[in-house]
């Protein structure tokens, strides 16, 4: 019981995190299974099941609140599922142990680009290039990593320029599609295992969906950004150390 409400406080936190900078529910996740000894390929599976029920809510919730761009969402869809198809595929058939620092290396600079958000002030413009490959390559790198489509791609729509409201909220709504061809890909090459950690994952994060969302347009996101990003550097340093012989 002990283990099961620590997973839906983690799913709880690691969503109302997502739900609000659009961003860091997977690469969270990842860091702390990955850091507790999981395989790569079983983070990313187990992270993204939990995902498919979290981020359906927090989507919904999002266009509620009015926070999607419908031309930006329907420019993004189909790439980004081709990338998360393309990605779990890759990541099924690698060796696990082998690979590990790599993700957590790249869960590290995740969170550096969390940080970096932080110091940068762009005026809002409509950015409509470039967003097929953002798409494809934001999916692959989630499904590669166990997390990574906010961090790649709202951070580039918002680093480039477009609204950060609007950009949150369609990404958010995107990433179900993102999640559930992951999941699907993964159930079909190397099963789905982990159910105490994807349910309590999936519980907490659908709690937190839609406070998420409606935080979305309340929180000052500086700050919290800062904070988020720290701490997935933290523990991505904490699995590379642990990873060294």
């Amino acid at each position: 019981m002990n283990e099961m409400l620590f997973y839906i406080l983690v799913g709880l936190v690691a969503q109302l995190i997502d739900g609000t900078l659009g961003m860091a529910y997977g690469i969270s996740a990842s860091s702390l299974l990955l850091g507790r000894g999981l395989p790569p390929a079983a983070v990313s599976a187990t992270v993204h099941a939990a995902e498919v029920f979290t981020t359906g809510l927090s989507g919904v919730s999002h266009h509620y609140f009015g926070n999607v761009d419908r031309r930006l969402f329907w420019r993004l869809l189909i790439p980004a599922v081709g990338g998360a198809i393309g990605g779990a595929s890759l990541l099924a058939h690698l060796p696990a142990e082998r690979f590990r620092p790599f993700i957590a290396a790249y869960l590290l600079l995740m969170g550096g680009l969390i940080v970096a958000r932080v110091f940068k002030t762009i005026p809002p413009v409509t950015v409509t290039t470039h967003l097929i490959p953002l798409g494809f390559i934001g999916a692959f790198l989630d499904a590669v990593g166990g997390g990574g489509w906010g961090p790649v791609v709202a951070s580039t729509l918002i680093v480039r320029g477009n609204h950060a409201r609007t950009t949150i909220g369609t990404v958010n709504a995107v990433e179900f599609f993102v999640t559930l061809a992951a999941s699907l890909t993964f159930v079909l090459t190397i099963g789905l295992r982990h159910w105490p950690m994807i349910a309590g994952l999936a519980v907490g994060g659908m709690i937190a969906a839609p406070l998420g969302a409606y935080a979305c347009k309340r929180i000052p996101h500086r700050p919290f950004m800062f904070l988020v990003g720290l701490l997935v550097m933290t523990l991505s340093i904490r699995t590379l150390v642990k990873a060294l012989p």
